[in-house]
């Protein structure tokens, strides 16, 4: 990461990503920021950071570049929002541009494993015990395919696959998702895929949030099932 003590400057924050799969889309999808978790450069992104300067810009207005070089536009972002875990994005090389392709080659063979955001700090707080910088709201620009991570825990979940029909997740698979996304048990994700939504009425019953923390892990794997 890159950081100024200049008001309003530009800054990036890498997250490392996990290329399982590439073909000739180019399309991807993961997480470009992860939020409550500290980086390598001390800094804890919060919940909301990203919310009003995406209902501002959208993801269209956010550039998709390579290595953070404003002349090197590389694709372009289809879907960028925040979800209970960090900054979601779903994402689209074009591959009629050389670079374009040349980070796809790089992309296939692990040689490229980061995401990074490129962004104005508008708030933050600092904790004087701990040293951790806590970002309340930024203004996001752009988001870049990188060499190097700073966040290790954040990952591309998927990457389109053409040439043949979408593969179905298995029951493992979405009992995993659950599990992982939503912090649901065991016993709960199972009922969930046995038996759907009815299952989940004690959940629905305790209070709006876990019932909307299932109900975005679902859409959230109702994506990743589409891009598969």
């Amino acid at each position: 990461m890159t950081r100024s003590l200049a008001k309003n400057s530009l800054e990036q924050k890498r997250a490392a990503f996990e290329c399982r799969k590439l073909s000739d889309t180019g399309q991807f999808e993961g997480y470009a920021s992860l939020f409550g978790a500290e980086d390598l450069g001390r800094d804890v992104v919060r919940k909301g950071a990203f919310s009003k300067s995406l209902s501002q810009r959208g993801a269209g207005g956010v550039k998709l570049l390579f290595q953070h070089d404003p002349a090197e536009p590389i694709g372009v972002w289809d879907r960028i929002q925040e979800d209970q875990n960090g900054l979601y994005v779903q994402g689209r090389l074009l591959m009629e541009v050389a670079r374009a392709r040349e980070v796809h080659a790089l992309m296939k063979a692990g040689a490229l494993d980061g995401l990074s955001i490129g962004f104005h700090t508008k708030r933050a707080q600092t904790d004087r015990k701990t040293g951790q910088r806590h970002l309340l709201e930024v203004d996001l620009w752009e988001i870049s395919i990188v060499t190097f991570p700073m966040h290790p825990d954040a990952r591309i979940r998927s990457v389109k696959r053409m040439g043949g029909e979408a593969r179905m997740p298995t029951p493992r698979e979405i009992e995993h998702s659950l599990r992982r996304d939503a912090g649901l048990s065991r016993n709960q994700a199972r009922a969930l895929i046995a038996g759907g939504y009815k299952t989940l009425r004690p959940l629905r019953d305790a209070g709006p949030e876990g019932w909307t923390s299932v109900l975005g892990t679902l859409e959230a794997a109702r994506e990743r099932i589409a891009l598969t």
